[in-house]
């Protein structure tokens, strides 16, 4: 008993001890825990909502992924086959314009040879709104500006070929991303598997991480001195490209891990592996982002992404490491190194044979020397698209639907047109002492009114002012053929030979203004023919006319020919104080040109859907608003211009075979130097003067003429030859006595009347026996 008791005593002073030592280090280890518990679960809590977020971004993105797809603008495609119109240069330019390689022989699509004035090219195949046009072979030569000896050597044979048309430009989204969408099965041999052999080997194992990916990519890259792989997934790559942004954090990077590993959870890798081809980025094309291989294939190659070969497939897989320090245009070195490297990861992978992989490092980069499409090529022409479009679509569907519009324009006729009003300009300010030019310059095709070409100034790449459209000025003595127009519709009063007088006059104005018009020359000449007056411009014989049939009939005849806007009924008038557009000008004379039919200028031919479904087929559109005998009657003084009048010296530039018909316009001081014309092909009007407004010093033969006669010498095209309405009837006349006579008469000319106008006197001359004969056999045969 006295044993126990002191046991007991020791016991419980032990463990009185230890209860007072268990509250100050037990306690802050409970606390200790159950704040970090606490945290913990706090943590959990945020990171699984900030998951849930997180899934949220990922699913709804992905889901209602849309793509904004700029618009592409092509130009008409060229048609090849015997006797088409095409210079040596002009097809060189294009084939050069549209990425085609010159080779000794042409044997891949998108290549072509040349030999003299003989070519042989191999054409790409192309989705046309009308159907696909399949690659061929073609060889034929080029003599006198036109196509003979042409044949199809291979492929589907047709008497008619068109090249792939040239991409002239786009309608871009705000954030300049450009791409052509592609689909997972149009890729081409091996490129799946070159592309996860270089950048995600696990990809059909992984959950969106590959812990052994990074480990592998960090030994590839300590064995070879430099970064050789990368540790990131296809499916990170993705997350990063289509939600995160560049920067290099540890909350992005784990942002990154998370949404690749919702992105696998909800997604097959079939459809992550197919977004990931439309939106990788892969180039740069100056302010615009080349996203995608669909669009990187055409951006690099010129082919389509399908049609690639395992060289090119290798060099796009390549550049995904670093698109602008593999750019193979600026470093073709480094950008081989790159390639070659990825054609061993695929050797390695054991499922492309050696030979292929062999063939495929012996090839160069086969690059198109430049992309088949650069921003703003045609900035003025493109602005008067955009007009056209904008009657019936919207700006967001032509910025993000992917629409295919082809237009009007003709490649190498816009060039000449260019390099004409250029060089034209410089010339006139050596040789006259101008200063400060400008221009602009509307080419369209006679039959049809489509705008074949369009300058807005002497500097054709500059996106601002676009003069060909917005420059409304006067156009002096361009509208003197309207006023003619609108007499020679009542032909019992006027015809070609009509005299008029040519004399000073004034008129007296209700307020006591006095106008007094006065002619270019200040010299008067007295009585002329009707045709005289309009070819030689006098303006005091036209004012005449104008006031007799009144301005209100020469103003309702403009607004029939197409001038929309509405015009004061003043009688200067009647001298082109009218402000109109090159490009209104030229509506106006195509239907001079098209005898009396208005014909809308139109810049588009068709609209697609990125699928080549037709949204809109812009046809031609005609109206006859306008007596076509009276028309007649002014071609033929507009020709008489070009033969003995204003438009004269047209003829130092062009053949005098080739009928042409035009009308010069001047206004004060030379602000404004117009010219308008036509040939049996083209309609072309240009205008020469400031910005400013100030004076040149130029009329319309001195400054517009020698650029619209520059830009008609250099193409391609037949005289105006016009047809004769049924009822107009050609007549030998004497002007001067107003009568009938003989083709042998030394006054005599060939005129035509409206049936029932001509003279009803007849005067004979004493031609001699040789000429009243022919004129006999010509009366019978």
């Amino acid at each position: 008993m006295a044993k126990s008791s002191p046991k007991r005593r020791s016991s419980g002073r032990a463990k009185k001890k230890n209860t007072r030592k268990q509250p100050s280090g037990g306690g802050f280890k409970s606390t200790l825990w159950r704040f970090s518990w606490r945290v913990g679960l706090v943590g959990l809590v945020v990171l699984a909502g900030w998951t849930v977020w997180l899934d949220v971004v990922v699913t709804s993105k992905f889901e209602g992924r849309r793509w904004e797809i700029p618009s592409r603008v092509y130009a008409r495609p060229l048609e090849l086959y015997d006797g088409a119109p095409v210079t040596t240069s002009g097809l060189s330019n294009e084939l050069k314009q549209l990425g085609y390689t010159p080779v000794r022989s042409a044997r891949e699509p998108g290549t072509y040879s040349r030999n003299g004035r003989t070519f042989e090219i191999y054409t790409r195949r192309f989705q046309f709104p009308d159907g696909k046009e399949p690659a061929r072979r073609l060889r034929f030569s080029i003599s006198d500006d036109r196509v003979g000896q042409f044949r199809v050597t291979s492929g589907q044979s047709s008497p008619v070929v068109r090249l792939d048309p040239v991409q002239i430009g786009g309608i871009y989204p705000a954030h300049k991303e450009d791409r052509v969408l592609i689909q997972l099965d149009q890729a081409p041999p091996y490129f799946e598997t070159a592309l996860l052999a270089t950048e995600d080997r696990d990809f059909y194992e992984h959950w969106g991480v590959a812990p052994l990916s990074i480990a592998r990519a960090m030994w590839a890259n300590l064995q070879a001195g430099r970064v050789v792989q990368g540790g990131s997934t296809l499916t990170q790559q993705l997350v990063k490209n289509l939600y995160l942004s560049r920067e290099q954090t540890l909350v992005r990077k784990g942002n990154e891990a998370i949404m690749a590993m919702l992105l696998e959870l909800h997604y097959g890798k079939k459809e992550i592996l197919q977004t990931y081809l439309n939106e990788v980025y892969l180039g740069q094309a100056g302010p615009r982002s080349i996203h995608g291989f669909g669009l990187a294939s055409q951006f690099y190659f010129g082919e389509s992404f399908s049609d690639l070969d395992l060289h090119e497939v290798a060099l796009l897989v390549a550049i995904i490491k670093g698109p602008s320090y593999y750019d193979p245009r600026r470093h073709p070195e480094r950008a081989l190194r790159r390639r070659n490297l990825v054609l061993d990861m695929l050797a390695d992978t054991g499922q492309v044979p050696a030979d292929a992989i062999a063939r495929a490092r012996q090839k160069g980069l086969d690059l198109v020397a430049k992309p088949s499409y650069s921003n703003a090529r045609y900035p003025a022409y493109l602005d008067l698209v955009r007009r056209h479009l904008a009657r019936e679509y919207k700006d967001e569907d032509l910025q993000s639907e992917g629409l295919r519009i082809f237009t009007t324009l003709n490649p190498e006729i816009q060039r000449v047109t260019e390099n004409a009003v250029e060089r034209t300009l410089e010339n006139i300010e050596k040789g006259r002492g101008q200063e400060d030019l400008e221009a602009a310059t509307v080419v369209t095709s006679r039959d049809s009114g489509e705008v074949l070409a369009l300058v807005g100034g002497r500097d054709p790449k500059f996106a601002g002012f676009n003069r060909a459209v917005d420059a409304r000025r006067p156009i002096g003595s361009l509208i003197k053929p309207f006023i003619y127009l609108t007499a020679l519709s009542e032909p019992d009063k006027y015809t070609l030979i009509t005299p008029i007088k040519d004399e000073p006059f004034s008129l007296v104005f209700d307020d006591g203004r006095r106008w007094e018009p006065q002619n270019y020359e200040r010299e008067a000449h007295g009585q002329v023919p009707l045709h005289r007056a309009l070819a030689k411009s006098y303006n005091l014989a036209t004012v005449r006319v104008g006031l007799d049939v009144g301005v209100d009939a020469v103003i309702d005849n403009l607004h029939k020919l197409g001038v929309n806007d509405p015009i004061q009924d003043y009688p200067s008038m009647l001298l082109g104080a009218v402000n109109l557009s090159p490009v209104d000008v030229a509506s106006l004379y195509q239907s001079l040109a098209t005898s009396g039919f208005n014909t809308p200028l139109r810049t588009i031919r068709e609209v697609t859907t990125a699928g080549g479904e037709s949204l809109t087929r812009y046809g031609l559109a005609v109206d006859q608003v306008v007596d076509p005998a009276a028309v007649h009657l002014v071609q033929y003084a507009m020709q008489e211009v070009m033969r003995e009048g204003t438009g004269r010296s047209a003829y130092r530039y062009l053949s005098s075979d080739l009928g042409l018909a035009g009308k010069t316009g001047t206004t004060n001081d030379g602000r404004d130097s117009w010219f308008a014309g036509f040939s049996g092909d083209l309609v072309t009007v240009t205008w020469v003067g400031r910005d400013d407004n100030g004076p040149t010093n130029l009329t319309g033969a001195t400054g517009a003429l020698p650029v619209w006669a520059n830009v008609m010498a250099q193409i391609p095209q037949y005289g105006f030859s016009p047809i004769v309405p049924s009822d107009v009837k050609y007549h030998w006349v004497d002007g001067e006595r107003q009568a009938l006579t003989q083709d042998s008469c030394s006054d005599a000319r060939f005129v035509p009347f409206i049936v029932g106008s001509e003279p009803t006197d007849t005067v004979n001359c004493s031609g001699n026996i040789t000429d009243r004969v022919r004129s006999w056999f010509e009366g019978i045969f």
